[in-house]
Parts: C-alpha cells; structure tokens; sequence
C-alpha cells in the first residue's frame, strides 16, 4: 500500500468554504487558520456552521447548531432521541452539546489534494447538514420544550407514503 500523500501546506478547504458563504454574501467569522462560523437563516430559525479543517487528517468537519434550548430535565428522553433519529440517518449524525444546551448535527469528509470535486463535495455536505437540521428541527423542539416522547415525535417524520394523491 502506497504511504499517504501529504497535502501541500497552501491547502486548505476553509479558504474554499468562506469562499462559498462570501459569495452568497452569507457573514463569516474566520476564527483562526482552520477555522470558520457561518450563521445561516433556516425554516425553522438560525443555525450556527461550523467548520474546522484538521491537515494531518486532511478531514473537514462540519457542526450545525440548532437554537433549541432544553427545557426538560430528563435528559434521558434526549439521549433516547438521539439514538432514534441517529438508527435513520445514511451520512452524519446527531449529538447534544451540553454545555450550550443544544442538538447538534456533525459529519467529516475525507478530501485528498488530487481530488477535482473539492467544491462539490463542501457544498453537498452543507446541504446535508441543513437539510437534516431543517427536517429534525420540530421533533427536537417538542421534545427538549414540552417534553413529548421521543417516538411519539418521530412517528410522523418516519411514516412513509404510498401513492400518490
């Protein structure tokens, strides 16, 4: 097997991301070399992106913050919404940042300083990240603010149609 290449040191795919918000005149805070936040307007309400680029991984992480604040005491029926929603997922997955009281949608993408796709791949994986935030939104916010079942939230978002109407 073939040692992995190194990137070259003037790569780095959080350049490409501020270039994707800035040209949609989205605002961005660069918070350090490999690091950048982007607030995007949802459906539902403002998520917070963020973006960290590890080099000696060459992995790009993306985390997409609701602005859901927990009501409930019972974390258990969060962890338990968690583990539901999470089984349903193909790419990313779901957590709860504690210490700002909040859902949180993660994924990583391997990229390789030979691929042509570097865009295509960045604007996919933000795609991803809000469309998910976007369609869990209403399940998180009843149960973290009323405290409704996890399953009880979930049933509608898993329900599948048939035919047409």
């Amino acid at each position: 097997m073939e040692p992995a290449k190194n990137l070259a040191p003037a790569y780095n795919p959080i350049d490409l991301v501020e270039n994707i918000f800035s040209s949609r005149s989205f605002e961005l805070e660069r918070r350090g070399l490999n690091e950048v936040v982007v607030e995007v307007q949802g459906k539902w309400n403002n998520m917070l992106l963020f973006f960290a680029w590890e080099a000696s991984m060459n992995c790009m992480h993306i985390s997409c913050l609701m602005d859901i604040e927990t009501k409930i005491e019972d974390r258990s029926k969060i962890f338990e919404l968690l583990a539901l929603i999470n089984e349903e997922l193909w790419v990313g997955h779901f957590s709860y940042w504690t210490e700002q009281n909040t859902p949180v949608f993660k994924h990583s993408l391997f990229l390789n300083n030979e691929d042509d796709f570097f865009e295509d791949k960045i604007e996919q994986m933000i795609d991803i990240a809000i469309k998910e935030c976007e369609r869990m939104y209403p399940v998180f916010k009843v149960v973290l603010t009323k405290g409704m079942e996890p399953k009880q939230a979930l049933y509608p978002m898993l329900m599948e149609t048939a035919g047409q109407a």
